[in-house]
């Protein structure tokens, strides 16, 4: 697994893989200027009667929080929108680490939506049952990991898995060998609270699962 992990650090460095990176940041910057700018007139707009200086300053320290609310947003958001350009870093890393495979299988909108539709009420399931632990210190921190480990190994995994294995035979996987996908969910769940490698995690996520899988997978019966 560290091995694995190594080479995925390697492989963000690569061209193709910046290259993906850089334009996930860029949409989220554009999107989250699209939301600053939309908040700080929302609050122009709020005038506050009475004292005209008051309004001023209302405006100013608006924009500066609205401003501070996108900039703690931006990690998640670059996250999202590099789900836009997954299947393209997927396909270099293939190329560059496993040149012999063959063309990947087609994944349907139904078999992606329906992963996705699960994973997400997964994970809103698990956050609820856990939410009281989460007020409960030392507790809460271990919980978090082990939460998001699970939700996070699982999400690369499948993004991974659905490229070269049926539903069934990805989900025999996963149950023969959850314990490796969720410990190195947990691994990347620290990465994503680690401010700037945050940015990073996704590529690193993607190329360390796709080392994982393809390990699993030639090992795998049948």
């Amino acid at each position: 697994m560290l091995a694995a992990f190594a080479r995925a650090i390697k492989d963000a460095f690569a061209p193709e893989q910046r290259r993906a990176l850089f334009l996930s940041m860029g949409l989220a910057v554009f999107l989250l200027a699209i939301l600053w700018s939309g908040a700080t007139a929302l609050i122009a707009r709020a005038h506050v009667g009475g004292i005209g200086w008051l309004g001023g300053v209302v405006d100013v320290l608006g924009g500066v929080a609205a401003l501070f609310v996108a900039w703690t947003l931006f990690p998640t958001v670059t996250v999202l929108t590099f789900g836009f350009f997954a299947e393209r870093v997927i396909a270099a890393l293939e190329r560059a680490h496993y040149p012999n495979l063959p063309p990947p299988r087609k994944i349907g909108i139904g078999e992606a939506g329906a992963s996705a539709l699960r994973l997400a009420g997964l994970g809103l399931a698990l956050n609820l049952v856990a939410l009281p632990l989460y007020l409960v210190p030392v507790v809460n921190v271990f919980l978090y990991y082990a939460v998001n480990g699970y939700l996070v190994g699982r999400m690369y995994f499948e993004t991974v898995a659905l490229r070269r294995m049926e539903s069934r035979r990805m989900h025999d996987l996963w149950r023969r060998r959850r314990g490796t996908f969720i410990v190195a969910g947990a691994m990347l769940a620290i990465l994503l609270t680690l401010p700037v490698v945050d940015l990073a995690t996704p590529l690193i996520g993607l190329a360390f699962m796709l080392h994982l899988v393809e390990a699993e997978r030639r090992d795998a019966p049948g």
